[in-house]
C-alpha cells in the first residue's frame, strides 16, 4: 500500500513533456486497485486522459472512464460560475451578475482569479459533504498540475489572495484552500521527471520550492522513462566486438545495444545525482517502448508505482 495514496488530493507536478499526465492517468489507475474510488482533474484543458480511454471530451462534467475512476477538466470560467451559482442564492442576482460587462471585466483582469477558482473546485471536488448538486464522493482527487513556473504560482495563488483581501468573505476562502494545499495530513504533491541533466535540475529546485516556500508536502519523486539494465560491464567488451562485427545485421545489432548500454549508464548517472540533490524518496518508472501510450502501459505504469 502506498501511504501518499490515502490523502485526499494530490497535486501532479513536474517539468513540461516530462510525462506528467501519463503519471497522473497511471496513479489514478493504481488508486483504483487499492480500492480508492478517484477523479482525475485536469486544469490545461489537453484532454489526454479522455484520449486515452478513447472517451469523448469530458470537459466540465465527472465522467466515469473505469470502475471507481472519474475524470473531469476543470475549466475557471464555468469555475467561477459554479462558485458564483453557490455564492447567491437568488436566481435574479445570479443572472444580473453573469450578464453585468463590468463582471466580465474584473473577472478577466483580475490576476490570479483563474487559479484561484481552480483550485477552489479541486477542494469542492474533495469534501464529503459536497455542496454541488449531484456530486459523487471521492475519496482521492488527483491533480494533473500545471507545468513547473507555473505550477508553483498555481499553489501559491490562494495565499497571495489572503494577503490582498486581509479580511472579508474572500479572505476566509482563500485561507481555507491555502491550508488545504498545505495540509500534510490531507494533501501532497508528486514530482514527475526524467533521468537527464535538466528535468532533474529543475526538479530539485521544484522540491526546495514546493516544501520551503510554500509549505508543500512533497511524497514522492517519480523518475519516468527509465531503460532497464540489460546488460553488465563485464558484457561489454562482446558487445563491442559485435558492434564492430564485418556483417551488416551483427553490426547494426551491437550498436543498437551499445546505444542502450550508454543511455542506461547516462540515466543511472542523472538518477543518482538527483538523489544526492533531493530529500524525498525516489521510485523509478521504466520507459515504455510504444509509438503511442495505451491503457495496457498506463495500466502497468500504475502497478510500477512503488
Amino acid at each position: 500500500m502506498l501511504d501518499f495514496l490515502d490523502k485526499r488530493v494530490l497535486f501532479v507536478m513536474g517539468k513540461g513533456g516530462v510525462g506528467k499526465s501519463t503519471v497522473a492517468t497511471a496513479l489514478g489507475i493504481r488508486a483504483t486497485l487499492e480500492g480508492k474510488r478517484t477523479i482525475i482533474c485536469e486544469v490545461s484543458a489537453s484532454e489526454n486522459t479522455s484520449r486515452l480511454f478513447r472517451q469523448e471530451e469530458v470537459g466540465y462534467r465527472e465522467v466515469e472512464l473505469a470502475n471507481d475512476l472519474w475524470a473531469i477538466s476543470i475549466d475557471p470560467d464555468d469555475s467561477m460560475r459554479e462558485y458564483v451559482l453557490l455564492q447567491l442564492k437568488v436566481k435574479a442576482m445570479r443572472d444580473l451578475l453573469f450578464r453585468s460587462r463590468m463582471f466580465t471585466y474584473l473577472a478577466e483582469a483580475t490576476p490570479g482569479l483563474n487559479e484561484l477558482v481552480t483550485i477552489g473546485k479541486v477542494w469542492e471536488l474533495a469534501q464529503l459533504d459536497r455542496k454541488v448538486r449531484h456530486g459523487r464522493k471521492y475519496d482521492l482527487v488527483i491533480v494533473d498540475a500545471p507545468a513547473t513556473g507555473h505550477g508553483i504560482t498555481f499553489l501559491r495563488t490562494p495565499r497571495t489572495f489572503a494577503r490582498i483581501a486581509k479580511v472579508g468573505p474572500m479572505y476566509n476562502q482563500a485561507n481555507e484552500l491555502d491550508r488545504m494545499v498545505t495540509d500534510h495530513q490531507t494533501t501532497g504533491a508528486l514530482i514527475v521527471s526524467l533521468p537527464e541533466e535538466m528535468p532533474v535540475n529543475e526538479t530539485a529546485t521544484l522540491e526546495h520550492e514546493l516544501v520551503n516556500d510554500i509549505g508543500v508536502s512533497v511524497d514522492r519523486i517519480l523518475v519516468n522513462a527509465v531503460y532497464p539494465d540489460r546488460f553488465g560491464e563485464d558484457e561489454l567488451p562482446a558487445i563491442e566486438a559485435v558492434a564492430g562485427s564485418s556483417e551488416a545485421l551483427p553490426r547494426a545489432a551491437g550498436r543498437a545495444g551499445l546505444s542502450e548500454v550508454r543511455r542506461a549508464v547516462a540515466q543511472r548517472e542523472q538518477i543518482s545525482r538527483l538523489e544526492e540533490m533531493v530529500s524525498t524518496p525516489i521510485s523509478l518508472l521504466p520507459f515504455v517502448f510504444d509509438p503511442e501510450l495505451s491503457l495496457a502501459s498506463a495500466r502497468m505504469l500504475g502497478e510500477e508505482i512503488a
